[in-house]
């Protein structure tokens, strides 16, 4: 849905320029997050934030 905004290379830019990781993340990148959260090992989780953005809240 917003593979539009990214087509504007100064708004991809500004994207990249504030992501520690200097890239987009992928569907990959989410997969061990899913995987741990789906799993028994995350069963003593509690009203926590898990988050997978590539540095982007880093500060």
């Amino acid at each position: 849905m917003r593979a539009a905004l990214f087509e504007d290379q100064a708004f991809l830019a500004s994207v990249l320029e504030k992501t520690k990781l200097g890239r987009l993340g992928t569907v990959e990148d989410l997969m061990g997050a899913v995987v741990f959260l789906a799993s028994d090992a995350s069963a003593l989780m509690t009203g926590t934030s898990l988050v997978v953005d590539g540095g982007w809240t880093a500060e």
